[in-house]
């Protein structure tokens, strides 16, 4: 497997928000790199039981400085990465102000101090929010970026910031924008736990499992083919070794880069609803609700720069794959 190859460097990396359900992803295939990992999160989103078995766990804010100082000095880390923040594109809409705090001020605090720390190899994960609503499909890397909600124009902030701070200061970084996430680790060490729901996956299959009455459809009139929104799934597992691949990139002395994460193909709403009724074996009710503001018809990427410069294969391009994973994974969840 990927994920047991042992890394060059052997110095631990800080990991912001790691017991949350990608960056707990990350953090296992570290480990079972022979990576050493400190986790720093605030448990506001993520779980603690999701961190690595020998990881150190730090409950904690990333934008507490003095904190993010101790850590990096008292475990002699020589990478970062930052997961921490807040990701639900229709609350940004109605609460703006604390995804600019926690994504942009917190997240810059933190960016500040892991580079007055000396930090040389930053990854930050970030979002295909950054480009709205597309022109054209698949999105390159050098497509337009028009932002369409306070999420996705937050993270942009950051990304344009490490750009900017990469230019004088000897810190190189890698910018992932990721796709839509699904699927769970196949040994069921992580998953997605997040209190309330929003991936669509997750919410189909607590419906399969009868964890709720049924689910809604938001807006059924896109131009689309069968008028619901289409969009690239990632499988977690993919986009962990993504993170691994980057990291160890900056590390060989590569330039800092910005790359898609996703398959370069979608699906509807409607397909995947029809993935989990058929994977699962069980209806549940489905209903069409108002479209959300925030979502564009269409996301799909084009990944050949992630595959031309760090040589990441998908692996699990497989939607039955990352829908049965999530199927296990929940099944094993207190409702």
């Amino acid at each position: 497997m990927f994920s047991e190859a042992p890394m060059a460097d052997p110095r631990p990396v800080l990991i912001a928000g790691g017991a949350g359900y990608i960056g707990s992803h990350v953090a296992l295939a570290l480990a079972d790199a022979g990576r050493p990992v400190v986790i720093l999160d605030d448990l506001s989103t993520g779980r603690q039981a999701l961190v690595p078995e020998g990881a150190v766990f730090v409950r904690g804010d990333m934008g507490d400085r003095a904190l993010v100082r101790r850590l990096l000095a008292e475990h002699g880390c020589s990478g970062v990465m930052m997961f921490a923040g807040s990701i639900i594109v229709s609350e940004s809409f109605r609460e703006p102000l604390p995804y600019w705090r926690n994504n942009a001020g917190s997240g810059l605090a933190f960016v500040e101090t892991c580079v007055e720390a000396g930090i040389r190899h930053f990854v930050y994960s970030s979002t295909a929010a950054v480009y709205g609503t597309p022109d054209t499909l698949p999105i390159s890397e050098s497509a337009a970026l028009r932002p369409i909600s306070p999420y996705g124009r937050s993270k942009l902030a950051v990304e344009w910031a490490l750009s900017d701070i990469c230019e004088t200061a000897p810190t190189r970084f890698a910018a992932l924008r990721y796709f839509n996430v699904a699927g769970a680790d196949h040994r069921g060490r992580s998953g997605q736990v997040s209190p309330v729901a929003t991936h669509l996956i997750k919410i189909a299959v607590e419906a399969a499992l009868g964890r709720r009455e049924g689910m809604a459809i938001y807006g059924d009139d896109y131009p689309t083919a069968d008028g619901t929104c289409i969009r690239d799934y990632i499988h977690v597992t993919d986009l962990a070794e993504a993170h691994v691949l980057a990291l160890a990139h900056l590390e060989r002395g590569g330039e800092s880069l910005i790359a898609n994460c996703g398959y370069g193909h979608g699906f509807s709403v409607r397909e995947v609803i029809d993935v989990v009724r058929r994977v699962s074996g069980r209806d549940f009710p489905v209903h069409s609700s108002e479209r959300r503001r925030g979502d564009p018809p269409a996301l799909v990427a084009d990944s050949g720069l992630l595959k031309a410069k760090l040589g990441w294969v998908a692996r699990r391009d497989d939607l039955e794959l990352m829908v049965r994973s999530a199927l296990e994974w929940e099944a094993k969840q207190q409702p």
